[in-house]
């Protein structure tokens, strides 16, 4: 398998769709060797507007752009759009519903050596809680230009959240499909389901493989839209398995894991472990190392699918 950033692939999204649609504009706040959008400058100078370092300004800037008819892609680092400008993001974009889509990049613990204060694991639950924000965290450089094409396409807010680190591509380019909301069974099981996001979703693969040689038979999910969630196939894995394990490089409150609860605990209740941040700030490190310092690994995830086949006994 290949090993390419997510952001790396939003870059190569933003230039196919600049030459595709010319309502297509981009922001940045003096961040574009980072979040790759210097490939779109570099390509379309004239619909591209570095802001400065000024995140709360490009948001409502792109909430202009929007009411024009533009099709306004404003990035950042992730603490930075979910954090600085929550009040534009939400007053300005999600309240009137325009259609921007925030491209945050560098979000979780493998920001690495940066360390917390630019660690970002609360993300999907400050842009879940917003209405009108549809949630998207892809797995591979594959699923990222596949949603960046379509959320380009849909009319309103949306929030995508891309990593800093090269992660395996899982995806194959050729057939792959994405469908907004739509989650994507990867492998069939019968004990236990493990519903994964981002990054962790290459981890849920092995960690299968890990279960398989110890007799559990494990299904693997790729819940790439954390809002609106796939309730239908949330609901219908737990009652097939019995079991469910969820997997995030982000904090366990907020985001995929408290989604999936909220679906469980009202349609389906089911022994559930999630596999996240437990409710505390990262540290600076090699991205491996704090993975695995903060139990975000393959043999985390099958502990935790071990617990919950044992309490469905």
């Amino acid at each position: 398998m290949a090993n390419l950033a997510t952001r790396e692939a939003y870059g190569k999204a933003l230039v196919e769709l600049g030459k595709e649609n010319k309502d297509v504009v981009v922001l940045d706040a003096d961040l574009s060797k980072s979040t790759k959008t210097a490939d779109f400058a570099k390509a379309f100078p004239d619909r591209f507007f570095n802001m400065g370092i000024a995140e709360g300004d490009m948001m409502a800037t792109a909430a202009g752009f929007a009411t024009c008819g533009k099709i306004p892609f404003a990035s950042t680092f992730a603490i930075f759009a979910s954090g600085r400008a929550f009040e534009q993001i939400r007053n300005s974009i999600c309240y009137p519903e325009l259609n921007v889509k925030v491209v945050a990049t560098h979000a979780g613990l493998t920001v690495g050596e940066d360390g917390a204060t630019h660690q970002s694991v609360e993300d999907l639950a400050i842009m879940r809680a917003i209405p009108n924000m549809t949630v998207i965290c892809p797995c591979d450089d594959v699923e990222t230009m596949a949603a960046i094409k379509e959320v380009a396409a849909m009319k309103g807010p949306v929030y995508i959240r891309l990593g800093r680190s090269s992660v395996p591509t899982l995806n194959n380019e050729a057939d792959y499909k994405f469908e907004i909301g739509k989650a994507v069974t990867l492998r069939e099981g019968k004990d236990v389901t493990i519903f994964a996001t981002g990054i962790m979703v290459s981890e849920a693969l092995k960690a299968a493989d890990l279960l398989e040689k110890q007799g559990i038979d494990a299904q693997v999910i790729n819940i790439h839209t954390i809002k609106p969630i796939d309730e239908k196939a949330v609901i219908e894995a737990a009652k097939k398995t019995g079991a469910v394990v969820t997997c995030e490089e982000h904090s366990v409150v907020g985001g995929l894991g408290s989604a999936v609860c909220e679906v469980l605990s009202e349609y389906c209740p089911v022994p559930v472990k999630r596999v996240g941040v437990m409710d505390m700030f990262g540290e600076s490190g090699k991205p491996a190392e704090l993975l695995k310092e903060y139990g975000l690994t393959a043999e985390n995830i099958v502990e935790a699918a071990k617990a919950v086949v044992e309490n469905k006994k």
